[in-house]
C-alpha cells in the first residue's frame, strides 16, 4: 500500500524504519513461535496458547526463551511478502521520479503479529501511466512471492490428526490456494481438502500474503485498486469507491464484520485521489495488464476470511 501526502522533501527517518522493522520481527517472532509450537503439537494452527492476548505467547517466551528461534519461519516468511509487496511500489517511485519512503512496518499485537507495511509518496506523481505502474507492482510482486511460498510451504504441511480439525478460529481459502493445492495432489487433493489440512505456519504466512494483496486491490480509495482505477478511469474513480463501499457494508453484515472496516477507511480517504495529470492517456497494453490485477483481486479474495468459534 502506498499513502499519498504532500509534504516538503526532507531526509528519510531510518531509525524510525529500522525501529518498526524490528519491533515488527519482534510481534512476528511471537505469534510465530505459537503457530509452529501448535504445528509440531498437531493441534489446530489458530489454538490459542497461554498468553492473554490470543496467539501472543509473551508470557511463555519469558519463561523459555528459546521458544522464540520457533517463530522465525512465520516471521520471515510473511515480512519477506510484506517487504516484496512494498518494494514494488518504492522501486517503480524510483523509475518515474517519484519521491517516496522506504517501507513503514506496523507491529501490532495481531493474529499475525503486524498490522501491514506501507509506504508514503511525498511528491506528484506526473502521469496516469505512473500511477499505473506504481499501483500495480505491489500487488504482482507480493502475489508471486507469495504463491512461491504456498508451492513450498504445502510440501511442509500434514494431514491435520482427529480433533486438530477446529481450533478458536478458521480462515476461508482464498481461490489460489485450491487451485495450487489441486495442481500438487491431484485428485488426492478432493479426499484431502484443505480444511483437513495442517498448513505449515510459512502457508499461513502466504495465506496473509494473498489477503493483503485482495484488501490492496479493492477498487477504491487510495487502495491499489485505486490507483489503477483512477488511471483507468479518473472520472470514475468516486464512483466506483462508492460502489466498492455499497458492496462492502452487506458483506460486513452476512459474510465478515471487518468489512465495516474497510468500507469507513474507503469513506475517509477513498473520495478525493491526489490529482494526476488527464493527458496523455495510458496505453491499450496496461489496460489489457489491468485485466491481471483483476485476476489477482478474484484469486484471493475470500469472502469470509475469518470466523471466530464459539464453545
Amino acid at each position: 500500500m502506498e499513502v499519498f501526502l504532500a509534504e516538503p522533501l526532507r531526509r528519510q527517518r531510518y531509525w524510525l524504519h529500522v525501529l518498526l522493522l524490528l519491533l515488527t520481527f519482534f510481534t512476528t517472532l511471537l505469534v510465530g513461535s505459537q503457530l509452529e509450537m501448535n504445528f509440531l503439537a498437531g493441534k489446530p494452527i489458530f489454538s490459542f496458547g497461554e498468553g492473554f492476548i490470543p496467539l501472543f505467547p509473551l508470557q511463555v517466551v519469558l519463561r523459555d526463551p528459546k521458544l522464540m528461534l520457533l517463530g522465525l519461519p512465520f516471521s520471515l516468511t510473511l515480512m519477506t511478502i510484506l517487504l516484496c509487496h512494498e518494494m514494488g511500489h518504492y522501486l517503480y517511485c524510483l523509475r518515474y521520479g517519484v519521491y517516496a519512503t522506504l517501507p513503514y512496518f506496523i507491529p501490532a499485537p495481531t493474529l499475525i503479529g503486524t498490522m501491514g507495511a506501507f509506504i508514503r509518496i511525498k511528491s506528484p506523481i506526473r502521469s496516469r501511466t505512473a500511477l499505473f505502474d506504481i499501483g500495480i507492482a505491489g500487488p504482482i510482486a507480493g502475489f508471486v512471492v507469495a504463491t512461491l511460498v504456498l508451492l513450498l510451504s504445502l510440501t511442509m504441511s500434514k494431514p491435520a490428526p482427529p480433533g486438530a480439525l477446529q481450533g478458536d478460529i478458521m480462515i476461508g481459502y482464498p481461490l489460489v490456494f485450491q487451485l495450487v493445492h489441486w495442481f500438487m495432489y491431484g485428485d488426492a487433493a478432493r479426499t484431502m481438502p484443505l480444511d483437513h489440512v495442517l498448513l505449515h505456519p510459512t502457508a499461513i504466512a502466504a495465506w496473509v500474503g494473498m489477503f493483503a494483496t485482495s484488501l490492496n486491490l479493492l477498487p477504491g480509495g487510495q487502495l491499489d485498486g485505486g490507483h489503477i482505477i483512477y488511471s483507468l478511469f479518473p472520472r470514475g474513480h468516486r464512483y466506483v469507491s462508492w460502489l466498492t463501499i455499497g458492496i462492502l457494508l452487506p458483506m460486513g453484515y452476512f459474510l465478515w464484520a471487518g468489512w465495516f472496516v474497510w468500507a469507513v477507511l474507503l469513506g475517509i480517504s477513498g473520495m478525493r485521489h491526489p490529482t494526476v495529470p488527464m493527458w496523455p492517456d495510458i496505453a491499450p497494453s496496461r489496460r489489457l495488464l489491468a485485466l491481471v490485477a483483476l485476476a489477482l483481486l478474484i484469486l484471493t479474495f475470500v469472502p469470509t476470511p475469518i470466523t471466530v468459534l464459539t464453545r
